[in-house]
């Protein structure tokens, strides 16, 4: 089985760039794509769907911004909307579906960019989503976390760590929001397969940072401990253009 995950940073500007004709020829079981920035009706019957996929759309109620849709080959067995929290949910950032072993988590997890207000939002989106899994866990569910984590969680994560620690996506509260997934029964699958790898999945439009290599590992996938044994292979296609972001693909055996 494979999964792809993608920040497109706007569907329409990735359709406009066959940005997703990538992604769709490489026959993804599940395509699970972050910061759609549009609803459904803003796009075209043929934007909005796929031959052969069904789609899950989750937008935010601010017009232009986050969101997040869910391409599934199969239909899924049941999904859910959101966090269950009005607050988180009218950003349009969660998409929960049930495949037959295991739910999938496709999320845009909050920027804090924007001042403490907005790192204080982040820790608590954070933390809600830990309390569900908790929950799911205690009831033997297995569950994958995929998307744009919006975290570096390591220094390996980022090119220049040290310059970063007061920089919102690697602050140590962010840091260590990530670390709990990770105690509390997480595998950071691609780190896990590669652990001294160093490979970047956003770069900043800014200063060349992309052909300079100065970039962060904000895309993760977070298997349950008891199904991670299950992932063949986490391949970060840092050459596929179209986005600020590249996609990140899982293998299950």
């Amino acid at each position: 089985m494979k999964i792809i995950t993608w920040n497109v940073n706007g569907i329409r500007a990735a359709l406009g760039k066959s940005a997703l004709s990538w992604a769709f020829a490489q026959k993804p079981d599940v395509l699970c794509l972050q910061e759609i920035k549009a609803r459904p009706d803003q796009l075209t019957d043929e934007q909005r769907t796929r031959p052969g996929y069904e789609t899950i759309w989750n937008p935010a109620v601010r017009p232009g911004y986050s969101g997040v849709s869910t391409f599934s080959a199969a239909s899924p067995l049941e999904f859910e909307l959101g966090l269950s929290e009005p607050r988180f949910d009218v950003e349009g950032r969660v998409i929960r579906t049930r495949h037959p072993e295991f739910l999938l988590y496709n999320i845009y997890f909050p920027n804090g960019q924007r001042g403490r207000e907005r790192v204080d939002y982040k820790l608590d989106f954070y933390a809600r989503l830990l309390d569900i899994c908790d929950s799911l866990h205690a009831r033997g569910e297995n569950i994958i976390i995929t998307g744009d984590f919006n975290t570096a969680h390591m220094p390996i994560d980022l090119k220049n760590p040290d310059e970063n620690v007061n920089t919102s996506g690697f602050m140590p509260e962010e840091r260590d929001w990530v670390q709990k997934f990770l105690d509390h029964g997480f595998v950071d699958v691609f780190r896990k397969l590669y652990p001294d790898k160093v490979q970047y999945t956003w770069w900043t439009y800014r200063f060349a940072a992309r052909a300079r290599g100065i970039g962060w590992r904000l895309d993760y996938f977070l298997v349950s401990e008891k199904f991670a044994s299950r992932v063949r292979d986490v391949i970060i296609h840092e050459d596929v253009q179209g986005s600020d972001h590249c996609p990140v693909e899982m293998i299950i055996d």
